[in-house]
């Protein structure tokens, strides 16, 4: 080989090895951002289950985005807007005659969507105080907002 040509491969090779070291930097900090995002979203949800648990509806419904633009389906329902939202739970489980029973969140899949954006699949049960465990699953699209990670669409339906 031609000792001219020795310094322009030992360049490329070092330039080669930065760009591969750059780039699983990168993935490195995207998986580990999506970690730590996927961990926050699924915070929010057992905080809204404790919440819930202590029969505590407006700090469950912190976990919603508190605005005109949250979407709620359930059944063939939808609500649109935070107190609509809040409004129904009300009306479902706290109204007269109704209880909450407790909640509880089971197999939580989290899919980041983004470094702002997760959609969340999995269950839910109530156990009522007469023993009946109404149940369904969920699925819910989060924001990450300046204020924190919030439930901008919630998708709910029970079993029959």
């Amino acid at each position: 080989m031609d000792k001219r040509f020795i310094p322009y491969f030992v360049f490329l090779f070092a330039g080669l090895q930065i760009m591969l070291l750059a780039m699983t930097d990168r993935a490195l900090a995207q998986a580990t951002a999506g970690d730590s995002g996927a961990a926050a979203v699924e915070h929010v949800l057992r905080t809204q289950q404790e919440a819930w648990n202590r029969h505590d509806l407006e700090a469950f419904m912190a976990g919603y985005w508190n605005s005109e633009e949250l979407t709620f389906f359930s059944g063939a329902k939808e609500t649109h807007g935070w107190q609509a939202t809040i409004d129904r739970y009300r009306t479902t489980y706290a109204g007269p005659g109704r209880e909450m029973g407790k909640l509880e969140f089971s197999g939580l899949r989290v899919k980041m969507l983004g470094e702002d954006a997760a959609f969340v699949r999995g269950s839910w049960q109530l156990t009522m105080s007469d023993g009946k465990t109404p149940h369904g699953l969920f699925t819910l699209i989060f924001r990450k907002f300046p204020e924190g990670w919030k439930i901008v669409h919630d998708h709910t339906s029970a079993a029959e």
